[in-house]
């Protein structure tokens, strides 16, 4: 007859359901967050915070890179930490006063962009590793290999003037891949920089499970976007068309008001236009307005969305942008625009195709989105009235 458990055996074995029971309870509040939305950014966030959270896998920091098919090489795009000690034992006791649990941390993603402007999120913002092996060093062997690695201080020395180390400056850090149907579309990586606290098998065991889950998050994600930029692009210059540009508007004004901040809004329109298409046709003024679409892209911030309003008329939305910086960035869209050589520009009054700007900015010129487009459409009327090719604030 079989010997029953001790009274030592069954606490050992509690333990270990207590804590596979809080493991699987983890990850189910993590997923069900990432299931929360298809946004791409939240995704991203939502994922490092189960990383990085008391609640959640509690690494101090981490930081997560794709794959960039293209250009084939690992970009970051977000990393979450602290940037000192001091501020992160500031952090962890206001996470601890305030009781804030999983979801807490990651609604207040939704509730303010602040959360993103460490110094450690843009070092890790305008990180570009190469994925050849070589070249890339442990982000690169983790790439191509498809497999985790804890790197510790025993195995750190095998990694000298590895770039990833140089920017951590660590001995001690875990790296999991993100795969979705057996491919690899990035990275995380994960260390404990400011506790030292040695990072166990227990804990690259749930970096890993979570990981697997991350990365076909982060494909729905980006098939979603991928249908959301193909209904919401105008197919003639590639750029936002005029739906989208409505709904963003909305977004950038709420996202404004809630962390008092400025936006700003530019609306360009060509100067005579009708010569092109009553001289040449309407298949070369359609030449015209991509050649124009390009240069507004090109002269454009990365954060702006250009947008086509309709017709001959764009727009460009400017976040975080004052009326002094957009009246800059107007002036020199302007001025790039007079100097293009666009073909058959001699047809024109002035020999030159030129386009009028108009600028309103929130909050001075309106707190709505029909509110801010009036202003801006009034300023735009004020730059044709003063004689064209020129920029004019509301």
């Amino acid at each position: 007859m079989e010997k029953g458990l001790t009274h030592e055996e069954q606490l050992i074995l509690q333990e270990k359901l207590n804590k596979a029971r809080a493991e699987l309870t983890i990850l189910y509040e993590i997923s069900n967050a990432m299931r929360t939305t298809l946004k791409l950014d939240e995704i991203l966030y939502i994922i490092l915070t189960g990383v990085t959270a008391h609640e959640g896998l509690a690494f101090n920091r981490a930081i997560l890179l794709l794959f960039n098919e293209r250009e084939n090489i690992l970009e970051g795009k977000i990393g979450i930490g602290p940037d000192t000690g001091e501020e992160a034992d500031r952090i962890w006791r206001q996470i601890e006063t305030e009781k804030m649990g999983l979801d807490d941390l990651i609604s207040a993603y939704k509730k303010s962009a602040k959360m993103l402007e460490s110094k450690f999120n843009r070092m890790v913002t305008h990180l570009k590793v190469p994925s050849k092996e070589k070249e890339g060093g442990i982000l690169a062997l983790a790439f191509f290999d498809g497999m985790p690695l804890h790197i510790t201080k025993e195995t750190i020395s095998n990694y000298a003037n590895d770039p990833l180390l140089n920017l951590l400056k660590v001995d001690e850090l875990a790296v999991a891949p993100l795969k979705a149907k057996d491919k690899v579309n990035g990275i995380i990586v994960a260390d404990n920089a400011f506790t030292h606290r040695t990072i166990t098998k227990d804990d690259m065991r749930m970096l890993i499970m979570l990981s697997n889950q991350a990365g076909l998050a982060i494909d729905n994600s980006r098939l979603y976007e991928h249908m959301v930029t193909r209904s919401h692009t105008d197919s003639l210059t590639h750029l936002w068309n005029h739906g989208y540009f409505q709904y963003i508007l909305q977004e950038e004004l709420e996202r404004s008001k809630a962390n008092n901040l400025g936006l700003s809004l530019i609306m360009v329109d060509i100067d005579n236009f009708k010569n092109y298409n009553d001289s040449l046709g309407h298949q070369f003024g359609d030449e015209i307005l991509r050649n124009l679409a390009r240069l507004l892209k090109d002269y454009s911030r990365k954060m702006d969305f250009v947008c086509r309003y309709g017709g001959e008329e764009f727009t460009i939305i400017l976040p975080q942008t004052n009326k002094k910086e957009a009246y800059s960035i107007a002036g020199r869209l302007r001025e790039a625009i007079e100097k293009y050589h666009f073909p058959h520009e001699e047809i024109q009054p002035s020999q030159k195709l030129t386009v009028s700007l108009g600028l309103a900015t929130f909050p001075e010129d309106g707190l709505t989105n029909s509110e801010l487009i009036a202003s801006c459409d009034r300023a735009l009327y004020e730059a044709k009235k003063a004689g064209k090719n020129k920029v004019f604030c509301f």
